[in-house]
């Protein structure tokens, strides 16, 4: 049995993608199996053989004590006997699904894979992805027959970065396989990994859905409270204060406003969309949800410049600082901003934008979105300040402060995630 295996090192274990999710994973079974760490970007590899996280996530200490060997190379993945794919399920421009990454993983497996392997999928899909559109690759590429010569599992990944709280020992991990023999052996080899305990799902179907309705579900519900802030914010109400008041209630659900961006929320419901379109329905929640949290960035933009302008300034000869440029507080991950969103509303406004990010890298905003960072804030130069993101390092600046970046003294301060709500007295003070 293949747990036995890898348990006695008679096998590896391989981990295809080693981003955010598949560099903590195999790292963790590193410190009781054998791991090859597979990335086809040699240099990632590099750093990582370095023991340098390339994602900023996990400190160098998180490499001591792993038996693992990273590589690029095809040719190495020969001893392996249970692969784990964990690589990035994107959309295109149009929102429509990109496969690419999960197919050409599947072609690199299929190249090395044997007689009694097995394949689990960790990247989050539509249901029925796996099996339609992944096996077949891997039984083309190898010329084996799945439940025959190799068995197939699903177990989406549940990471969340920059939440040092909730781990992957710490999440219950949801656990598919293609047949029970299959089913019982994956468990086992998570359980190795994971303390919190593991469901096993009727079906790998179900595994998938269950994966992709965790991310929906959180989009709906956001919408819901954006679509409630456009309103408020005619009314002259301040959501936050709005939410605040309604949370006194014990089963009030306690979503926020915001921008939706990232590799997760901001994508995962497309993938369900999609396919919902495949079989002859056409979302209409789900469908409207993306499109108000999709609208927000520019919304903010807009916002931003009717406040300027009602200063009796002119937009045109503005300059507005944006703080924060990754998809979410405390992490280096630029992917799918949202933010870009409102420095794209601002420019279409001819306004200046300066960008400020402590975790995000400026070379890397530069080849993804065509603008980069300043060093740092300059003194009394801006019409208005965009809080875009809720950074450790932005939470604390005084009214001061933000007073000194402002020309004259005199400006707009947007607080997108309300964190200032309470706390400022002078400015002209608008949040979402």
């Amino acid at each position: 049995m293949i747990y036995q295996d890898l348990i006695e090192k008679k096998k590896s274990l391989c981990v295809v993608g080693l981003g955010y999710v598949g560099l903590p994973i195999a790292l963790e079974f590193a410190k009781n199996l054998k791991v090859v760490g597979f990335d086809i970007n040699p240099e990632r590899v590099n750093m990582m053989q370095n023991s340098i996280d390339p994602s900023n996530e996990l400190p160098s200490s998180a490499f001591e004590g792993c038996d693992i060997t990273f590589t690029h190379k095809v040719e190495d993945l020969a001893e392996v006997g249970f692969f784990i794919v964990a690589v990035p399920t994107p959309i295109n421009n149009m929102n429509l699904p990109d496969l690419g990454p999960v197919i050409s993983a599947s072609r690199t497996v299929g190249k090395v894979l044997k007689k009694g392997d097995y394949v689990v999928y960790e990247s989050t899909v539509y249901p029925g992805c796996t099996e339609d559109d992944c096996v077949p690759v891997l039984e083309e590429i190898s010329g084996l027959k799945m439940g025959v010569d190799f068995k197939v599992g699903y177990s989406p990944e549940r990471i969340n970065p920059g939440d040092k709280v909730n781990t992957l020992r710490s999440i219950i991990k949801i656990v598919a396989g293609c047949d029970e023999e299959s089913l019982n052996e994956i468990d086992k080899v998570y359980s190795v990994v994971i303390d919190a305990g593991l469901h096993r799902a009727a079906s790998i179907k179900v595994a998938e859905a269950a994966k992709i309705i965790e991310n929906t579900q959180r989009d709906v519900n956001i919408a819901l409270i954006n679509e409630l802030s456009l309103i408020f914010n005619k009314m002259g109400l301040n959501t936050y204060d709005v939410l605040e008041a309604a949370g006194t209630k014990w089963n009030f659900l306690k979503f926020q406003p915001g921008l939706v961006g990232g590799h997760c929320i901001g994508v995962d419901p497309y993938y369900l969309v999609y396919k919902a379109k495949k079989m002859g329905y056409f979302s209409k929640v789900i469908s409207s949800a993306r499109y108000v949290n999709d609208s927000m960035g520019a919304y903010v933009g807009k916002q931003t410049v009717k406040k300027i302008m009602e200063m009796g300034k002119n937009a045109l000869e503005s300059k507005v600082l944006v703080m924060g440029a990754t998809f979410k507080e405390n992490v280096s991950d630029i992917r799918n901003s949202k933010v870009i969103d409102i420095i794209r509303e601002l420019e279409s406004f001819s306004v200046q934008v300066d960008i400020v990010d402590p975790h995000a890298d400026s070379a890397e905003l530069q080849h993804e979105y065509g603008c980069s960072l300043v060093p740092q804030p300059a003194l009394n130069t801006y019409e208005a300040i965009i809080i875009a993101v809720a950074h450790n390092e932005y939470l604390n600046m005084d009214e001061q402060y933000l007073t000194s970046l402002l020309k004259d003294g005199q400006g707009v301060l947007v607080d997108i995630k309300g964190t200032y709500r309470s706390k400022i007295k002078q400015l002209n003070y608008w949040s979402l």
